[in-house]
């Protein structure tokens, strides 16, 4: 998966206005108003200020006062209360949109092929999924807001001094002048930062949930220290990274401080000189230095609100690179659409390779019809899973056609296929959770009934009547408290509730002890009734009774025919069965 960032992948406000903030406009518009309802009474106290110490003091007028007081008292009273809504309102409306967006995203990468999967970490997805998209509060949430109210608050605070003063404001506007032109190009190098921070941080969530799920591995080969190195030296990558932002971060406040500080130095001289030569009020002045707070705060709060929107564009781009992958399922692509299917199989000249490199698979022919057993042998990479992969629909062919029914599987569509489909693999994945969630997860709706008669079927039971809770004992990450034998049986179990039309076994005895295999066979045998069946098989003694046996060497097949007939031939399956007789 390429980090690269496309035009199309990048984050731009026009796309981030009309995908985030136009659906949302009533709140936003009420948040707008809600903060320049805050900004407006915020205004209060500066502009009541120079009555104070113009007008009420010298004129000792003690009913001036107290309305004064009770009017600042008020407008004081309305910010908080409309900072309360405003919050509220706006943080829960973006964390709204950050669980539907983490769902949106979760659902697109569920829709990616598998070959995507395959060369991504699945941590590094997690962090897509669950960090890329947190910036998005500051569009909708109250950052974007505050940008927008602290906008109009220096705004009228510049208007409000110019009345006051022209002299002193155009002192203040040259410094806040170069402040801003500063902290633009500031913004727009940190952003390729923060982007590759989201990159190094997914990189370092993903070797930390491989490194969690093979603890027993790294254990085993005490190779503790070994990962405690390798992590160390992602998270100073993102220590580095976030030292980068840090720095600009903190050169922009640093030249805000030193820019709007020597602003007030320049009030100060100004201001004094004025009020000597009577041209300002003692009023006026505190009123105007008052303003000049109101002014700065907004712009020392916008450049922490860019830093913020700056970060949050980051990771959306990063989510814009997921959301416009193309999905493995495309109507327009895949447009036939199956019901209830026979089951025939063909192969018809097929050929694949990973990654456009050396085909893996080449001129692949053969037909499996309903009720087949189709067994795959043959050394180790020889091409066997890959060609189980196409049958699953997991891989798609370079060239030549496979056909379901009749009908070219690469323009069937593959949730209307896979409905019909059912894997049982080597290492078959256990959800966290209870034996019966597990085997009812093909088929959540399946009676109770239905339950056990899978259950019994693959002899389940036979473990699980020793269990203080049954089918609902919880088994742990990754099935990690049943033994594999055991492991291998739920798998089973979950395949024959699924009830599929067409079914692919990968090995599907390989972790059983010798009377367990020859019980979950027995099982087996009724499984693959009336089903188009795939074995992958190492151990030549369990598919015996296949209906074909295809020798797959190098890509190819090397023999046909049933265990009697290449027995008899005494090619490639010959040399492969009396080798593993002899062991």
């Amino acid at each position: 998966m390429t980090e690269k960032t496309t035009p199309k992948n990048k984050m731009t406000w026009a796309k981030a206005f009309k995908e985030f903030i136009w659906p949302r406009r009533k709140t936003v518009l009420i948040g707008l108003g809600l903060i320049a309802i805050s900004r407006a009474a915020g205004l209060i106290l500066p502009l009541q200020s120079q009555v104070l110490l113009d007008e009420v003091i010298p004129n000792q007028d003690l009913p001036g006062l107290w309305t004064l007081l009770l009017l600042v008292v008020g407008a004081i009273a309305l910010q908080s209360v409309t900072s309360f809504i405003l919050t509220k309102l706006l943080s829960v409306e973006a964390q709204l949109l950050i669980s539907k967006l983490r769902a949106q995203v979760q659902r697109k990468i569920l829709s990616l092929p598998i070959s995507f999967f395959d060369s991504t970490k699945s941590g590094a997805l997690v962090s897509r999924i669950m960090t890329d998209v947190e910036g998005v509060r500051n569009l909708v949430g109250t950052g974007l807001v505050q940008l927008v109210g602290g906008t109009l608050t220096a705004i009228a605070s510049l208007v409000l001094m110019i009345r006051i003063s022209p002299l002193m404001t155009v002192c203040t506007l040259v410094p806040v002048g170069v402040f801003a032109i500063i902290a633009l190009k500031a913004f727009g190098k940190i952003r390729p930062i923060f982007r590759e921070r989201g990159k190094i941080n997914a990189e370092v969530t993903g070797r930390l949930t491989e490194t969690l799920n093979g603890v027993r591995v790294i254990k085993g080969f005490n190779a503790e220290e070994q990962e405690n190195k390798s992590f160390e030296s992602g998270v100073d990558r993102l220590f580095q990274n976030v030292k980068q932002s840090l720095t600009s971060t903190a050169l922009i406040t640093s030249t805000s401080t030193l820019l709007l500080g020597l602003a007030s130095a320049g009030i100060m001289g100004f201001g004094g000189w004025q009020i000597i030569g009577g041209e300002l009020t003692k009023g006026e002045f505190i009123a105007f230095t008052l303003l000049l707070g109101f002014m700065i705060a907004p712009i020392v709060q916008m450049s922490n609100i860019g830093s913020q929107l700056t970060e949050a564009f980051a990771g959306l781009d990063r989510t814009e690179e997921i959301l416009n992958m193309q999905p493995e399922d495309v109507p327009e692509e895949r447009p036939i659409r199956l019901g209830s299917i026979n089951g025939d199989i063909r192969f018809e000249n097929v050929s694949f390779a990973y990654d456009g490199d050396k085909d893996v698979v080449t001129g692949i022919s053969f037909d499996a019809p309903r009720g087949s057993v189709t067994a795959l042998v043959g050394t180790s990479g020889s091409g066997k899973s890959t060609i189980a992969g196409l049958a699953a629909t997991f891989l798609t062919p370079r060239s030549g056609t496979i056909t379901i029914d009749g009908k070219d599987l690469s323009k069937v569509g593959l949730s209307s296929y896979r409905q019909h489909l059912g894997v049982v693999l080597q290492d078959d994945f256990l959800f966290e959770g209870t034996i019966r969630e597990n085997i009812l997860f093909p088929r959540p709706e399946a009676t109770e009934a239905q339950l056990k008669k899978a259950v019994k079927a693959a002899y389940v039971d036979e473990f699980t009547d020793r269990f203080e809770l049954g089918l609902d004992t919880v088994i742990g990450e990754r099935g990690v408290k049943l033994s594999g034998g055991q492991r291998q049986r739920v798998a089973i179990a979950r395949a024959m509730l699924a009830d599929p039309r067409i079914l692919i076994l990968d090995e599907a005895t390989s972790n059983l002890d010798t009377e367990s295999e020859s019980l979950i066979q027995k099982s087996l045998n009724e499984l693959v009734k009336d089903r188009t069946t795939f074995v992958i098989a190492h151990r030549l003694s369990t598919i015996r009774q296949a209906t074909q046996i295809l020798v797959i060497e190098q890509g190819g097949i090397a023999e046909c025919g049933t265990h009697a007939e290449l027995i008899a031939a005494e090619g490639r399956y010959f040399e492969l069965y009396t080798y593993q007789a002899r062991i």
